[in-house]
C-alpha cells in the first residue's frame, strides 16, 4: 500500500499484490480543506504512466518547432496556438476554448548590466568561486562555485541556422493574445479541478525546444491519456497552455482575473455544468531537460545530461500557502518515487518567474522543471536558455527523457489526486 499521510507525506510500499493505495486529498489536511481519500489500485496508475512515450512526447514536441520560438505578438505563435488547438480535439478533448486578453505596454528602457557588480573579481567567494544572484552580487539565491551570464538573445544574426532565423524574422507587435484550455470533467466531483499548465510562447531566435515545448508538449501529452474513452476521473483537470510567459507571466495573470470569481458556480443552474470548478491546485511544467551540472571555470557547461539529473518540484516558501504547496509538493516527489522510470524527483523552496507565481497565494502551486530556477538556471546552468542554443540539434534522448519523466511524475500524482479509473 501506497499511503500519504500528514507527516511529511511519508510512502509506504508493499509488495503484496494486487496493490491499493489511498491518496489523501486535500492536500494532507490543508487549511479548512476538509481531507478525503481516493481508494485506487496501483494498476491504474502504472497502466497511465505506460502510455507515455519517448516516441509520442519526442513527437509531439518536435511538432511546436516547426513555428520556430513562437514569440507573443507574431504570426507564429498565432500559428501555434491553432496547432495545438487541433492537436487536443485531435486528442479527444471535446471542450477546447480559447481565452484572449489584451497586452499593450509601454516600451521598455533598454536592460542596462552592472559592469562593476558583473566583474569577475567582485564576484569571488573564499575558495575562489563566483558567487551572484542573476549577476547582481550576493543574494537569497546566490549560487557558490563557478557561473556562467544569462540574457535573452534578439540578435538575429546570432542564430546559425539559415531556417530557424527565418522563422523568427517578425518581430512582435502590441494587440490582442489569445491561449488554449480543454477540460477532463470529473464525473462525481466535476465542480472541483486541479490545473496543469505550461507556457507555448518563447524567444530567443531559436525553436524554443525547452523553454517551454518541453512543458507544452508534456500538458498535451497528459491530456491526450486523461482522455482516452476508458479514462474517467472522479475530479476535473484542466490542460493550460498559457501565453506571454516571457512578457511577464501575462497569461496566466489574466487568466486568474478573468476566472478567479467563476470558481464552483454551476451555470446554467441545476445543468450539474461549472465552467470554472473551484481550483485545487496549480501544477506548472516550464523547462524540462536540461540539467548538466554547474559551469567550469570558463563557464562552458557539459554537452552530457549528469547521471545525477532530477526532476525539481519547486514550491514558493515565502507564499501565503507555503505549507500547503510544499505537502502538495511532497505528494509529487511519492508519485515519482514509485513511478518513474530514470530520474528521481527531489523537492526545493524557490519556485519563481513562471506561470504558478501568481496563483501561489490562491491555490497551493508548484512547478516541475529541470532544476531550481532561482538558484540554478539564474546562475548559468543552461545556456540554452533565451539563446539561439534552444533548438532541436542541442538535445539527446537523455535531455527528453528527463522531460518524460517529469510528465510521468505529474501523471501519476495527478491520476491519484483525481481518483483516475480505466475501464476494465
Amino acid at each position: 500500500m501506497l499511503s500519504i499521510n500528514s507527516h511529511c507525506c511519508r510512502k509506504q510500499v508493499h509488495t503484496a499484490k494486487p496493490v491499493k493505495f489511498f491518496v489523501l486529498l486535500g492536500f494532507c489536511a490543508i487549511g479548512s480543506i476538509s481531507v478525503t481519500a481516493t481508494e485506487q489500485t496501483s494498476d491504474t496508475a502504472a497502466n497511465l504512466v505506460s502510455r507515455l512515450t519517448l516516441a509520442s512526447y519526442k513527437t509531439t514536441l518536435k511538432g511546436l518547432t516547426q513555428f520556430g520560438d513562437r514569440r507573443q505578438g507574431t504570426a507564429r505563435n498565432r500559428d501555434a496556438l491553432s496547432w495545438i488547438e487541433k492537436q487536443l480535439v485531435q486528442a479527444g478533448c471535446d471542450n477546447v476554448e480559447r481565452m484572449s486578453f489584451n497586452y499593450n505596454p509601454e516600451p521598455r528602457a533598454p536592460r542596462v548590466r552592472n559592469p562593476v557588480n558583473n566583474h569577475p573579481d567582485n564576484l569571488k567567494t573564499p575558495t575562489g568561486g563566483a558567487v551572484g544572484r542573476n549577476g547582481s552580487g550576493p543574494g537569497g539565491a546566490s549560487v557558490y562555485g563557478y557561473r556562467a551570464d544569462t540574457g535573452v538573445n534578439r540578435d538575429t544574426a546570432a542564430q546559425p541556422d539559415e531556417r530557424i532565423r527565418a522563422l523568427n524574422a517578425e518581430l512582435p507587435i502590441n494587440g490582442v493574445r489569445q491561449q488554449v484550455y480543454c477540460t477532463k470533467i470529473g464525473s462525481s466531483r466535476p465542480d472541483e479541478m486541479y490545473i496543469i499548465g505550461a507556457h507555448f510562447d518563447g524567444h530567443g531566435v531559436n525553436e524554443a525546444v525547452n523553454d517551454d515545448g518541453s512543458g507544452t508538449a508534456l500538458v498535451m501529452e497528459l491530456a491526450r491519456i486523461f482522455n482516452a474513452p476508458d479514462v474517467t476521473t472522479e475530479r476535473s483537470i484542466r490542460f493550460a497552455l498559457w501565453n506571454n510567459e516571457e512578457t511577464g507571466l501575462n497569461g496566466s495573470k489574466a487568466y486568474i482575473q478573468q476566472r478567479q470569481k467563476l470558481q464552483g458556480i454551476e451555470s446554467p443552474a441545476g445543468s450539474g455544468e461549472f465552467p470554472e470548478p473551484r481550483w485545487l491546485g496549480m501544477i506548472q511544467h516550464d523547462m524540462m531537460l536540461w540539467d548538466h551540472g554547474a559551469p567550469r571555470a570558463d563557464g562552458t557547461v557539459s554537452a552530457e545530461q549528469r547521471p545525477e539529473a532530477d526532476v525539481n518540484i519547486e514550491f514558493q516558501s515565502n507564499s501565503d500557502l507555503a505549507t500547503d504547496s510544499m505537502q502538495l509538493a511532497f505528494i509529487f516527489k511519492a508519485a515519482a518515487d514509485s513511478y518513474n522510470t530514470d530520474y528521481p524527483a527531489t523537492v526545493g523552496p524557490h519556485m519563481t518567474n513562471t506561470d504558478s507565481t501568481p496563483f501561489m497565494n490562491i491555490v497551493p502551486s508548484i512547478s516541475l522543471r529541470e532544476n531550481e530556477r532561482g538558484a540554478h538556471t539564474g546562475a548559468g546552468w543552461n545556456p540554452t536558455w533565451h539563446t539561439p542554443l534552444d533548438v532541436w540539434a542541442t538535445f539527446s534522448d537523455k535531455d527528453f527523457r528527463l522531460g518524460l519523466n517529469a510528465a510521468q511524475t505529474t501523471l501519476s500524482a495527478v491520476s491519484q489526486l483525481t481518483g483516475a479509473e480505466v475501464e476494465q
